[in-house]
């Protein structure tokens, strides 16, 4: 990293619910952990979209945005992703401008064109459209926002937009929408340096940001051990139950890194420094792996807030006493 700039630091929840459990209480908890973490500093809340998963992965991110934007007062309200070929433009548009009026003008738009074709069909969405139903819905939001075919407007004008992209095809997509590239790979700064020229944005408008996925502990050997099974659980949701209905793709994030807050910080400060050229405004880890022990999760987003938040910052952190120590 640096310069005086440094990202806003966020979690990412997909609510899943582990074995046994009430949605109603993964869904209580979760708004509770995020109202509290945003008292210690959390500065941004990010939430995802999939369907038909067995474990209740959220399928309703900007219904979830809103209920995170009701509890809190300042953190930024990201989604990571819509997948946008699933609704119509109007319905984004919509549903984007009742969240970013709830939260005071916090929303982050960001959308993404899917990869699991099971998942489109229930949309009537053809899986060689996606990425072309995504470019245009991202050309048409602001208009529809200007004109009045969809009321009310959201509080931003521009409203933040952001595109997931893993590849260079959706990267050179985002560059030439102007929005930001939701993915912290190098790989994809060249094609959406491209996309950005394309589209006749300087470059100045490039901004990038995305998953670290670090899970931060006061003893990462004895964490591992809890993290393991759920991560596997995790894992296995996404290749699905039925071999007929399963998607080739890449369904793998970052490996996960079971880290000290300290290891955490200089960890993703060093993933930071390969990316050059765009600012990286947002940065975000899982909350949760859905099953974890209570005390396992509190304690990663303690630090999260307390060591992870200030270290990226640049300050010095204050040392924060493992739970069990006064």
């Amino acid at each position: 990293m640096s310069g005086d700039h440094h990202p806003r630091v966020g979690l990412y929840l997909d609510l899943r619910l582990p074995p046994g459990s009430r949605g109603a209480d993964v869904y209580a908890r979760t708004l509770d952990r995020v109202a509290a973490a945003e008292d210690r500093g959390l500065e941004a809340a990010w939430v995802t979209e999939h369907h038909g998963f067995a474990d209740g992965y959220l399928p309703a991110p900007l219904t979830a945005a809103a209920a995170i934007a009701a509890r809190t007062r300042t953190l930024r309200v990201g989604t990571a992703v819509v997948i946008g070929p699933m609704l119509p433009a109007e319905t984004l548009a919509e549903q984007a401008a009742v969240v970013d009026l709830v939260s005071g003008g916090r929303l982050e738009l960001g959308v993404g064109a899917g990869w699991r074709a099971e998942e489109l069909a229930r949309a009537g969405v053809e899986h060689r459209e996606r990425y072309t139903i995504l470019e245009h819905q991202l050309r048409r939001l602001p208009a529809l926002w200007a004109d009045g075919t969809v009321t009310p407007a959201p509080v931003q004008d521009p409203l933040p937009t952001w595109v997931g992209a893993r590849g260079p095809r959706g990267a050179r997509l985002a560059g030439r929408a102007g929005a930001g590239l939701l993915w912290l790979d190098p790989a994809l700064l060249a094609p959406y340096a491209e996309g950005l020229a394309a589209g006749g944005w300087p470059a100045a408008r490039g901004r990038l940001g995305g998953l670290v996925n670090v899970l931060l502990a006061d003893d990462p050997d004895a964490a591992k051990a809890e993290v393991r099974t759920a991560a596997r659980r995790n894992r296995e949701s996404y290749r699905g139950n039925d071999e007929q209905a399963r998607t080739p793709g890449d369904t793998t994030f970052p490996k996960l890194r079971v880290q000290t807050g300290e290891d955490a910080v200089a960890a993703v400060r060093a993933q930071l420094d390969e990316l050059r050229g765009f600012p990286v405004t947002d940065v975000f880890c899982f909350a949760d792996l859905g099953g974890l022990p209570d005390d396992v999760v509190e304690r990663h987003l303690e630090l999260v807030t307390d060591v992870l938040r200030p270290g990226l910052a640049g300050s010095t952190p204050q040392p924060v006493p493992a739970r069990g120590v006064s």
